[in-house]
């Protein structure tokens, strides 16, 4: 999943983006309002955590414009992160279009299980738990079996089959992966998708199992709970 964290204070938005990169998120980073719209003007972000008050434009108003500029269906959730604790601005942000609303000072924990609710909200899920056939990931606990089997994954590894496993069936490209599970340091013109699908494709088609993960050639990859064979 591809996060935007927006916040002028430098040193709190590289603390988050470094939290959330050790989760196995892809971050990048805005210090205001004018470049999380530039942003966000060609990058499709899964969701935004952000400041309200900001020189310039404020969260508010980002808020409004990510909404409005975001096409039907891909509108990233949004978290703002604010000193304001009044109801009065809590509510102002919830009506601009905002998700949730988290008062600073946070615990990172408190932050990190607001985005796994907000993002599973997003995908219709219930729990931190997400399960394709005998697959099942714990989102919270950061873990990943199979037929009571754990498979050791690397951070990459696990973003990538979280992001699969919230789309059983649908065939996702390499582009879009890369665009939700890399950040934008990332280079475009490198294998990096392909190998470590590759890893984790081993790693999930279990020896004398049905195979989970399949290449469809030409268009990318495909999670299923079983094997067309």
């Amino acid at each position: 999943m591809r996060i935007l964290v927006v916040d002028d204070e430098i040193d709190l938005t590289e603390a988050i983006a470094r939290g959330l990169r050790r989760q196995g998120y892809a971050v990048d980073i805005a210090n205001d309002g004018d470049e999380a719209i530039e942003k966000s003007s060609f990058t499709t972000y899964d969701l935004v955590c952000l400041d309200l008050t900001m020189p310039g434009i404020d969260g508010l108003e980002v808020c409004q414009i990510l909404r409005k500029n975001s096409p039907e269906g891909v509108i990233p959730r949004i978290l703002m992160l604010t000193a304001r604790d009044t109801i009065e601005e809590r509510i102002a942000g919830l009506d601009v279009g905002a998700d949730d609303y988290l008062v600073k000072p946070f615990a990172f924990d408190e932050l990190a299980a607001r985005i796994r609710s907000l993002l599973r909200r997003e995908r219709g899920r219930s729990g931190a738990v997400l399960q394709v056939g005998s697959l099942i990931m714990d989102t919270a606990r950061h873990t990943v079996s199979r037929d009571d089997r754990v498979l050791n994954l690397t951070a990459k590894e696990f973003a990538v089959l979280r992001y699969l496993m919230s789309r059983p069936g649908d065939v996702i490209s390499q582009e879009d992966l890369l665009e939700h599970v890399w950040d934008e340091h990332a280079d475009p013109f490198t294998s990096t998708v392909r190998v470590t699908v590759g890893t984790l494709r081993r790693k999930v088609n279990l020896e004398g199992e049905e195979a989970l993960l399949e290449t469809v050639v030409g268009r990318g990859y495909r999670l299923t709970e079983e094997s067309n064979s």
